[in-house]
């Protein structure tokens, strides 16, 4: 399944709503300590604005949650559910996002079938508890060529801290996408910051296309 480009966290539906109308497709849900049937009310809600704009929802840290709804995935934290488990759980239709801070991190996760790797964080950000070391644009760079050396092929998405500026560079490390929250949640107007990353995306693929 192809996955975005442009991945969009959110704790609301609300948030969901603007960006899947200024052209978000791809849909991701972080709640932290709440009880399960309050996650799974937000989570239900969430999936039903992303079925009406055709957006794929993926659930963070809860594989039993996102089956329990029939979301479109889920993305694991390096704390959460291995990954061969949730396979287990949930089926080869789901899709399975790892999250990573190493070069290690990402083969395993590799070895183990994960659809997709969220890398970071970029840069320190507010939105992610207990956050790993920062890895900067260096670090990705030495990443990706890791990978890229060893002709290994997962789908790497930037997360921490990113902003419009960041996106050009970012992709040229040979990245897929990125992961934003704040950048888009925290704007004063979130549905043009929403466009305005789409179009840098669409912008920085054509000069440096995904492999």
């Amino acid at each position: 399944m192809k996955i975005s480009q442009l991945h969009y966290i959110v704790t609301q539906p609300e948030q969901a709503e603007i960006a899947c109308r200024a052209g978000v497709d791809w849909i991701q849900l972080r709640l932290k300590n709440r009880p399960y049937a309050d996650w799974k009310a937000v989570a239900q809600d969430t999936l039903a604005v992303c079925r009406h704009h055709n957006a794929r929802l993926i659930i963070n840290d809860n594989p039993i949650l996102a089956g329990d709804i029939g979301a479109d995935g889920v993305h694991l934290g390096q704390d959460d559910m291995p990954v061969p488990d949730a396979r287990a759980l949930l089926g080869d239709g789901f899709l399975i996002g790892g999250t990573a801070n190493r070069l290690d991190t990402i083969l395993t996760h590799y070895r183990h079938g994960v659809d997709y790797v969220g890398l970071g964080p970029f840069r320190f950000t507010t939105t992610k508890e207990k956050l790993s070391p920062i890895l900067g644009l260096a670090g990705y760079q030495a990443i990706l060529s890791a990978l890229q050396s060893r002709f290994l092929s997962v789908p790497i998405v930037a997360i921490g801290g990113i902003t419009l500026a960041d996106v050009p560079a970012l992709m040229q490390t040979g990245l897929h996408g990125i992961a934003l929250s704040s950048a888009i949640s925290g704007a004063s107007d979130p549905a043009r910051q929403t466009r305005l990353f789409l179009d840098q995306l669409s912008l920085s693929t054509l000069s440096f296309p995904l492999t």
